[in-house]
């Protein structure tokens, strides 16, 4: 069938007035011309070169404030990872004779503390201690979370249960279970990832399960399972892609969170052993010189380190999430 198109010389005409217009019969040759036949035309029309991840990245990228902790978070944890690697690194834990509470100098950049330890070593050392912890337990938390919180979600009869579970759990606050956990087992790292890990991944479940709530109706899902399209699919390519914003801020969030954990848990000598640097021991060591001014250094290093770490992964994280969230790439 054959297709038509304006003229634009005789387009023209029509912004007359509309008197003039309909008083005159204009011929159909004066409005239409043929239009030249292009079986490319329709491939190009439905070609779209946009890209989820492209867009959210460029959309991240955007925010300078969130460009310059992301570069220097990356940093931190790069030189976390490379510091003892680095031919003049002593041991985090070598003592010193002689070389007790000395403030920060050309050999030893951070001080030492009161039984001649290197604060630069030890710090890096509790920093690395620190991540791990915190790291395993966004990992942990993300994974259970995403898995019970669309099976939560979408599975009808499991509602009910999980409900039940989450009702009982969430009463208990997670630093009693800490502690609990803590004064039980032998202290060390592997206990506090297990003692943070048993009901971290439960926020994060009710939160996947609000949101699968709100799109497992909707009419593509409908459509899937009239077509009889496996459940774990419908999960896997229809619900999880909404949830990459939610996922991205919970595991920032997450990991600042299981540091601020171990620190307190540390801090009241329930956390890893005082032979594990973290940044909990060194916060707690520090604090206990912290009224004596030449030695105050032995707390402020620690906490400076933390509180960067922490706002580093927190603006980061919102950031992305931001970023990441579909209803902003709606323009």
């Amino acid at each position: 069938m054959p297709s038509f198109r304006f003229k634009d010389h005789k387009t023209q005409q029509l912004s007359q007035s509309v008197g003039e217009v309909l008083s005159r019969n204009y011929s159909e040759s004066e409005f239409f011309e043929f239009a030249p036949y292009d079986p490319t035309a329709g491939e190009r029309g439905g070609y779209s070169n946009y890209s989820y991840w492209g867009s959210t990245l460029r959309s991240f990228a955007q925010n300078k404030v969130a460009m310059f902790f992301l570069i220097l978070m990356v940093g931190i944890l790069a030189f976390t990872v490379v510091e003892p690697m680095l031919p003049y690194a002593p041991e985090a834990n070598t003592i010193y004779k002689g070389a007790t509470n000395l403030a920060p100098c050309k050999e030893y950049w951070f001080g030492t503390n009161s039984i001649g330890q290197d604060l630069w070593s030890q710090i890096w050392s509790g920093v690395r201690t620190s991540l791990l912890i915190g790291l395993a337990v966004a990992c942990v938390e993300a994974v259970l979370g995403v898995i019970m919180g669309v099976l939560w979600g979408y599975v009808r009869k499991l509602d009910f249960l999980f409900t039940e579970i989450y009702n009982i759990f969430d009463n208990v606050p997670q630093t009693l279970v800490v502690i609990i956990i803590s004064y039980i087992l032998r202290p060390g790292v592997s206990t506090m990832i297990f003692a943070m890990c048993l009901t971290s991944w439960l926020q994060t479940a009710r939160l996947v399960r609000n949101q699968v709530l709100i799109i497992r109706d909707r009419d593509y899902n409908l459509a899937s399972r009239c077509l009889g399209t496996a459940t774990w699919r419908i999960m896997v390519k229809n619900l999880l892609p909404y949830l990459v914003s939610i996922l991205t801020l919970r595991m920032a969030l997450a990991i600042p969170a299981a540091i601020g954990n171990e620190v307190f848990i540390t801090y009241i000598g329930l956390g890893v052993p005082l032979e594990i640097p973290t940044l909990g021991n060194l916060i707690k060591a520090g604090q206990t010189v912290m009224m004596e001014s030449t030695l105050s250094y032995q707390l402020f290093f620690p906490v400076i380190i933390l509180s960067i770490i922490t706002i580093s992964f927190y603006i980061v994280g919102n950031s992305f999430a931001d970023a990441a969230d579909p209803k902003n790439h709606v323009k």
